[in-house]
């Protein structure tokens, strides 16, 4: 790990490390190690998403500012009911980057905090999710999402074509999910057919008809039987 060529001005530019050269206080030593190992820091602020980097043999910092469709605190109160997605795109028009992430946010009951998703890079897991709530909404919702994402990758592969690779790689991940949610679709709406064809069986079966009017009916003839005898009994 190399330390000596570190990127000082910058890094106190975007309040990194201090003027004494020191870490800021906001970053644990686990996030300092992991960046110092080529991990990046990212900071939220409403709309707004700024990444850090040391590239290039610690001896660079890269930065990418982008910006989300929502705010962070909305996205934030809204995924307590349900989970939430969000787009974030790179600010800057170059043209010659391809800065694009499809998140989703999760209410985690367990922790009682919310997790983000990245819907390619945390595809599986996801999914796993989606699937275990068993809620139709919530799997049409995502998928809505994931065919969004699926189209917009097919357009960026046009558009860059020197990414083709890198891009087709990511679209092969999407349109995977895709199959999958359909067969868990297809699953929930089956076990919920299967739900309401057992309700529906309680409430109308013919056999349980046809045995509460014989029951009904047996009664009825004990009922006249007894009768019958009161008035015998009376006129003797």
């Amino acid at each position: 790990m190399n330390t000596e060529k570190l990127p000082t001005n910058d890094l106190k530019k975007y309040g990194i490390i201090n003027e004494d050269n020191t870490f800021s206080k906001k970053l644990n030593a686990d996030d300092i190690l992991k960046f110092m190992q080529g991990y990046t820091i990212v900071v939220d602020n409403d709309k707004n998403r700024a990444t850090f980097q040391l590239v290039e043999n610690n001896s660079k910092l890269k930065v990418i500012f982008l910006e989300r469709d929502k705010n962070l605190s909305e996205i934030l109160e809204n995924s307590k009911d349900k989970v939430e997605y969000s787009t974030i795109q790179e600010l800057s028009k170059s043209g010659n980057q391809l800065n694009f992430e499809k998140k989703a946010f999760v209410f985690d009951k367990e922790t009682n905090k919310i997790v983000e998703f990245d819907l390619i890079k945390n595809a599986t897991e996801l999914t796993a999710i989606i699937a275990d709530k068993k809620d139709a909404l919530e799997i049409n919702r995502y998928k809505t999402e994931l065919l969004k994402l699926k189209r917009f990758l097919q357009d960026k592969i046009e558009q860059f074509p020197e990414m083709a690779k890198e891009i087709t790689n990511d679209l092969n991940i999407v349109s995977k999910e895709i199959n999958t949610v359909n067969g868990i679709s297809q699953n929930v709406s089956n076990s919920q057919k299967q739900e309401k064809s057992s309700i529906q069986l309680n409430v109308n079966d013919p056999d349980m008809y046809q045995d509460a009017n014989r029951i009904r009916e047996e009664n009825q003839d004990e009922e006249q039987e007894r009768e019958v005898g009161r008035s015998r009994g009376f006129r003797r």
